[in-house]
């Protein structure tokens, strides 16, 4: 999952990220390109989140934008998906060495170096009531990398970033009253059970283990529309990625002690962290003035796609075509839900 950036409009809607943690200063929603409080239009998106409220108010610029500048931000979102995946598959490299736990945990300092240096949380004026859901947030955070990881160990990078993404997309559709988008979630059920499906191959831990990654980036999102009306700008987020580090603080000792890595291998848990962190966020703040929300989230819904292919080249971890269908058939409802919204 990647990180959400930071709101710039006094909006009191907004969206948020996914492997993402920045909330809006108002409030934060569901997924890339959705509505915080879905209703009857709602459309899903994923992966990163941008901003409607942002989107309105750059309304007269964005239509006004020269072909350079949308070229630019289509560039720039198919090199933050792609950064984000590849990050994901150098990490799965360190595996060997320290597992999926010790990648997860020098991502987390990742983030949270990231996070703290733009939003500058001011932890002493927190109240208890701000920092409650903050913590939540930070728990969830680490358990849904965790979770993604350590599905990747077992599944691989496609399979497991598909399961992950259906946690925005049932969000999304759980707050739409629209007959195409109960038709979408039917699709959509039907791909996870034919994925899912009894084979002797059938690694059902690894699936679990991804499916658990859905409901966390699901807990993720709505804990980021409380972090975001009750902590201002991006310091709730900072704050959570900041705990969520010093969660796994123990755990990276714990790891770098009974399975003492290899340079190679820290150096594959960095890039990962630099990769589906860093990179993603700042490619997001880039690209979320240059490109219509709705495409934005449509684009990125294509990440399984891309988890898939990164998976099948970098990995060698290739999909038999049920898989594939599958897959394309997940996206394919994000993608209708999307195109069919109106507004």
């Amino acid at each position: 999952m990647r990180l959400a950036p930071a709101s710039r409009t006094p909006s009191p809607r907004a969206t948020e990220t996914a492997h993402r943690t920045a909330p809006t200063p108002a409030d934060s929603g569901p997924g890339p390109g959705l509505d915080p409080d879905p209703g009857p239009g709602a459309g899903p998106g994923a992966g990163p989140n941008p901003e409607q409220g942002l989107e309105r108010d750059l309304a007269p610029d964005l239509d006004q934008r020269p072909a350079g500048r949308r070229f630019a931000g289509v560039a720039t979102m198919i090199g933050s998906g792609l950064s984000n995946q590849t990050g994901a598959a150098i990490g799965s490299q360190a595996f060997p060495v320290i597992g999926p736990v010790g990648v997860v945990a020098v991502r987390q300092y990742v983030a949270a170096i990231v996070l703290l240096a733009v939003g500058r949380p001011r932890l002493r004026s927190f109240t208890g009531w701000q920092w409650r859901p903050v913590v939540g947030l930070a728990v969830v955070f680490g358990t849904m990398n965790l979770s993604l990881y350590s599905a990747i160990d077992r599944i691989g990078l496609g399979l497991a970033v598909t399961l992950e993404f259906l946690g925005p997309l049932c969000i999304a559709l759980a707050g739409s009253r629209r007959r195409v988008d109960a038709c979408c979630a039917l699709v959509a059920a039907a791909a996870v059970v034919s994925l899912m499906r009894p084979r002797p191959s059938a690694d059902y831990l690894g699936m679990g283990l991804g499916l658990l990654a859905a409901v966390c980036w699901a807990s993720y999102i709505l804990l980021n529309r409380t972090v975001g009306r009750r902590v201002p700008g991006a310091e709730g987020s900072a704050a959570a990625a900041g705990i969520s580090a010093l969660m796994f603080l123990p755990v990276g000792i714990a790891v770098a002690v009974h399975q003492p890595p290899t340079v190679s291998a820290a150096a594959y848990a960095i890039v990962a962290g630099v990769l589906s962190s860093a990179v993603p966020y700042l490619a997001d703040l880039f690209t979320l003035r240059r490109v219509p929300a709705q495409a934005f989230g449509l684009f990125m819904s294509v990440n399984p796609v891309l988890a898939a292919l990164v998976g099948w080249v970098g990995l060698e971890q290739r999909l038999g075509w049920t898989e594939w269908i599958s897959v394309g058939a997940i996206v394919a409802a994000n993608a209708l839900s999307i195109l069919t919204r109106r507004g």
